[in-house]
């Protein structure tokens, strides 16, 4: 699980924080609360974990349930594979 917590924060740092801190973006941290995920990136997101992992996650799937913290997708993703 830690291999694809770090490959999620790996992608939404290069995608959506270029040049932040990586320190700053923990398992925690709020993404769609906090403002760093909107609709528009979080369905980029999505793509990439559905290439990525192979899975398929639903429009349902896609609040802060299951998106607002990177242990929250890193989750979901296990749970789909």
């Amino acid at each position: 699980m830690e291999d694809t917590i770090n490959t999620i924060k790996a992608y939404i740092l290069e995608e959506f924080l270029p040049g932040e801190d990586p320190n700053e973006l923990t398992p925690s941290t709020p993404l769609i609360s906090g403002g760093i995920l909107d609709s528009l990136a979080t369905l980029k997101l999505v793509a990439f974990l559905e290439e990525k992992y192979g899975v398929e996650i639903q429009p349902h799937e896609m609040g802060t349930d299951n998106f607002d913290q990177l242990s929250d997708i890193a989750r979901l993703v296990h749970e789909k594979m």
